[in-house]
């Protein structure tokens, strides 16, 4: 029996997925695709996280679409917000009739002989497994284990009496009102969860081994809001632009006066923060800005709570779970109810899909990222992580257009496969992981990640603007993509 074929096999059904398949029916029309999902819903991460005041860590204006620009009033949007606009643009494109929900995909095949690769999917339902081919594949699944958040083994774990959470699995019943929390962590989902759980909760203390940068940002854009008369087509693509050259000014500013932008920083929270609070110690990092991703809180809630007195940040270390609460390797006891550690993400490059290129597995931390779209030495297929140091969607928008253009020409042209050659470097380069931050979860998948070379096409240079010329503007045939 012959198995199910599409042109073009999408992988996930979250933000980057729904985006190319809406891209696929703009930019490549009558190609016939369909979209993979483990989960029973729309959204990926937008739908998976539900922890207390869960929100976009970027502005809208850029997280939204190009094609669909963001209409909401608030620039930083909740989880729900998000979560409906994705679904409203599958509605809206009809994508939502292409989607097969509960596949997981677990392995991929391609056969040169026959230019296409054939999927194995696993129903998360049922336990039963699935086979379909396509000529193309693209994974949209972005990097971490939906099914597991990373939780470090603390000393005395079990010794505490009360709840132990983790954000990326939220408990419905849980409940912290006029109650004692400790929040472990220091990233974007605890700087998120703190002030969300300070408004209910008797008190809630941010513990955290060292501080990371913290920036308010306002969650109305006022440019947005002058131009809120203007039809979305006009007043969209201003304000995406003015975004995106305000933070590409800010991470290349970080690159190349870190002190300053460091004494930015510094004066910003110190404005935000009672006099005499101990900047330097709870708001003062170790490192460089944009070597970790800087954590934006909309309106400076987190810096309110904490002058308000609702919420406290202690910098120190965890000695051991007690019945209580945690000891601190200071000496101190924070005493608690609820313990939520906010201790980030478990890496898992492209869903954790296997993948097999003629008879041959393919190593992902062997690989040489092409454009920071493509893999070398893999034909037709396509990955798809957004930036670091900006939107997200900037990058997955310009991913699928590029994916768009490789369809094209290989119909225009009767071709069948695009593979990114391997590359050569001379003796002694050294490559570096396609996410290229100092960031915990990165350090501890760094193995499982494709590698970036030191130059173009081959390098990330986490700037919108040289991936707009070189995925947009640049011929498409080059001595680095080869084409059969």
């Amino acid at each position: 029996m012959p198995l199910d074929h599409v042109d073009v096999l999408i992988v996930g059904a979250g933000l980057s997925g729904i985006g190319t398949a809406c891209h696929l029916t703009r930019d490549a029309p009558g190609r016939t695709y369909a979209i993979l999902e483990a989960r029973d819903a729309v959204g990926g991460t937008w739908d998976l996280f539900r922890y207390p005041g869960v929100r976009s860590d970027s502005d809208m204006f850029t997280l939204g679409y190009a094609f669909r620009p963001w209409r909401g009033e608030r620039s930083i949007a909740d989880g729900a917000a998000i979560r409906e606009y994705i679904r409203d643009t599958a509605r809206a494109y009809g994508v939502d009739r292409y989607i097969r929900f509960r596949h997981r995909v677990v392995r991929a095949e391609w056969s040169s002989a026959d230019a296409r690769w054939t999927v194995t999917a696993e129903r998360t339902d049922t336990g039963e497994r699935t086979r379909l081919t396509c000529s193309f594949l693209t994974a949209c699944a972005g990097y971490y284990r939906y099914d597991r958040g990373h939780t470090p083994d603390f000393p005395g774990a079990d010794r505490f009496t009360g709840p132990v959470v983790h954000p990326q699995h939220w408990p419905r019943d849980l409940d912290w009102r006029d109650r004692r929390v400790v929040v472990i962590g220091s990233g974007a989902t605890a700087v998120t969860l703190v002030p969300a759980l300070a408004e209910e909760a008797a008190h809630v203390t941010m513990l955290q081994r060292s501080p990371g940068y913290v920036a308010a940002l306002a969650a109305t854009d006022p440019l947005a809001r002058a131009l809120r008369r203007l039809p979305p087509r006009l007043s969209g693509p201003v304000v995406r632009w003015k975004n995106v050259l305000v933070s590409v000014a800010g991470f290349q500013l970080s690159r190349r006066r870190p002190k300053l932008m460091k004494a930015l920083l510094r004066r910003g929270v110190t404005r935000w923060l009672p006099p005499g609070y101990d900047v330097d110690t709870h708001f003062t990092p170790r490192y460089d800005p944009w070597d970790q991703r800087l954590c934006a809180v909309p309106d400076g809630d987190l810096f309110r709570a904490v002058s308000e007195g609702s919420a406290s940040i202690v910098t120190d270390h965890v000695e051991t779970f007690t019945e209580t609460g945690i000891a601190l390797a200071s000496g101190i006891h924070l005493d608690a109810d609820v313990i939520v550690t906010a201790t980030g993400l478990t890496l898992h490059p492209i869903g954790g899909l296997r993948l097999r290129v003629d008879g041959h597995d393919v190593d992902l931390g062997r690989t040489v990222a092409y454009k920071g779209a493509m893999l070398s030495g893999v034909p037709n297929f396509a990955l798809t992580l957004g930036y670091t140091n900006a939107s997200w969607t900037l990058k997955a928008d310009l991913v699928a257009r590029y994916v768009c253009r490789v369809l094209n020409h290989l119909q225009d042209h009767g071709l069948r496969a695009a593979t990114p050659l391997t590359p050569t470097f001379p003796p002694g380069t050294e490559l570096s992981p396609l996410i290229d931050l100092s960031s915990g979860y990165v350090r501890r998948g760094v193995h499982a990640l494709p590698r970036q070379g030191p130059r173009t096409p081959w390098r990330l240079h986490q700037n919108y603007l040289r991936d707009v010329r070189l995925l947009r503007r640049s011929p498409l045939t080059d001595r680095h993509l080869h084409f059969t």
